[in-house]
């Protein structure tokens, strides 16, 4: 029992099953101008097979070499996706971590881009990007909706040793809020505006930035 109790204590805890997972790490990229905190935005290229046209925060998966340290996925995802130096990329610090709805893993990290840096999106990633200050977000109120998390068995699930409510198919397990923020034409959501909502719950709860 000893030995079990040292083995336990010194083992650093993991995710279990992480092929399970996808588990990628995001930046939420500030930029002061005139002053003024604003969040960059990026517009996923349209011939991207995953999600083209939306919104998002630049990011990508993290690689094996990086799950002890995922905000260098970030920087570096940060780094292809706008084109600017990782010398310009000043990393301000984590936000909660963030489970979506299909199950992917995502850390989310606060950085500063330099104000001088010249962004030139990757085109075969991003669309184009945009500003909106963070004051902004502060005073507005996102739309709410919801999704449904369930989970379906495989056709070779061993259904005769397991009781029988296991075998009605699609079950409700729970239900995720999903945020929608309004931006003049565009609309953030999903993954995206659940971050965004984190992040500004933190600044508005901590009064780190004021929305007048």
């Amino acid at each position: 029992m000893e030995n079990l109790k040292r083995l336990l204590n010194n083992r650093q805890p993991k995710l279990h099953n992480l092929r399970g997972y996808f588990i990628s790490a995001v930046l939420v990229p500030i930029i002061e101008v005139d002053g003024e905190m604003q969040v960059l935005f990026e517009v996923r290229s349209s011939s991207l097979k995953r999600q083209p046209g939306e919104i998002c925060f630049p990011g990508g998966m993290v690689e094996s070499g990086e799950l002890s340290r995922p905000q260098d996925t970030a920087v570096r995802e940060t780094v292809e996706e706008l084109g600017v130096l990782r010398e310009q990329i000043e990393l301000i610090g984590p936000l909660d971590y963030f489970i979506s709805p299909v199950g992917a893993l995502i850390y989310p990290y606060v950085g500063r881009i330099a104000g001088n840096a010249k962004i030139v999106p990757s085109p075969d990633e991003v669309q184009e990007v945009f500003l909106a200050p963070v004051k902004y977000f502060l005073s507005a109120r996102p739309a709410q909706s919801s999704i449904d998390v369930g989970t379906r068995y495989a056709a070779d699930f061993p259904f005769d040793r397991l009781p029988a409510y296991y075998k009605e198919g699609w079950r409700v397990l729970g239900t995720l809020p999903v945020y929608f923020y309004e931006y003049g034409n565009r609309l953030i959501w999903g993954a995206t505006a659940g971050i965004l909502h984190s992040f500004i719950d933190i600044c508005r709860e901590n009064m780190i930035i004021s929305s007048q």
